[in-house]
This record gives C-alpha cells, sequence and structure tokens, in this order.
C-alpha cells in the first residue's frame, strides 16, 4: 500500500520569490510563507501570536513556465500543497539548526499583494494563452537528491 505525506499550509510570503538554477537543468524557486496561529490566553485575556516560517521550494525544469514567480511577492497570501521535511545545517558560530522545508506541489494565491501594480484575481488567468499557465508546481516527473535542496 503506497503511503502519502503532504501537508497544506496557508500564510503570507515573507520575502519574494527567488529563483536559483540548480545542477541538471532545474530550477529551485524559493520563498519563505509565515503561518500566524492565535490563541486568548485563558489567565490574561489577551490575545497572542505565535508565527511558523516555512522555508518553500517550487521545483521546475529549466524553460518550463515559471510565471508563477510574478506572484510570489512579499506579503501575497497563499495556500501551498505539498511534502514538508526538516532540514539541518551548521551556523558560524557551530551551533546547529533546523528549519521547517516544504517541497510545494501545488499553488493557490488566494490574497495577491497590491502594490507596485495592482494584481486582481482576473490577472492570474490568461485566457487567451494556449500557454500552460497551471499552478500545478508537481515535481513528480523529475527525481532530486536530497543533497541538491
Amino acid at each position: 500500500m503506497a503511503t502519502v505525506f503532504e501537508t497544506r499550509l496557508i500564510g503570507n510570503i515573507g520575502k519574494d520569490a527567488i529563483v536559483k538554477t540548480m545542477e541538471r537543468n532545474v530550477l529551485a524557486i524559493n520563498f519563505p510563507v509565515a503561518h500566524n496561529k492565535n490563541w486568548k490566553d485563558k489567565r490574561t485575556g489577551q490575545t497572542k501570536t505565535k508565527t511558523t516560517w516555512v522555508n518553500c521550494t517550487i521545483w521546475k525544469r529549466e524553460g518550463s513556465n515559471i510565471r508563477i514567480v510574478d506572484f510570489l511577492k512579499r506579503g501575497t497570501m497563499v495556500e501551498l500543497m505539498g511534502s514538508p521535511f526538516a532540514k539541518a545545517y551548521q551556523q558560524e558560530d557551530g551551533e546547529i539548526r533546523t528549519e521547517i522545508r516544504l517541497n510545494v506541489s501545488k499553488t493557490n494565491i488566494l490574497r495577491p499583494v497590491t502594490r507596485d501594480g495592482d494584481y486582481s484575481p482576473e490577472d492570474l488567468i490568461d485566457s487567451d494563452s494556449d500557454d500552460d499557465d497551471s499552478f500545478d508546481t508537481s515535481i513528480d516527473d523529475f527525481t532530486l537528491d536530497e543533497s541538491e535542496f
């Protein structure tokens, strides 16, 4: 029986997406997403917030449609589906850190950023184009070594 380990994340992009070219003609589109959990402290009655940052990557083949990058701007609210994993690394001072990462398979722009050109939901749909503008960002058609993350 096959297993599935996928998660859904809704949050706001913290920095504009950056595109990096990897080996084997693969593009990595990287951007951080903040998820805020709000609750009311029962003792004080104060509303509290805990922010969890998730570093997200969309994998594409070089030459494929990466129009999604135009919409992955700081402040944009997104819904992402993908495979989560934790990555440990050592900082320059020797301290070991762990970060949460998400290999994104599907992207949905919930609330585009409204600065520098005012995107609207209609901007996300290009009905006159024959190009594949869907935001299915699956990496199922090729594999990567874990060291490439």
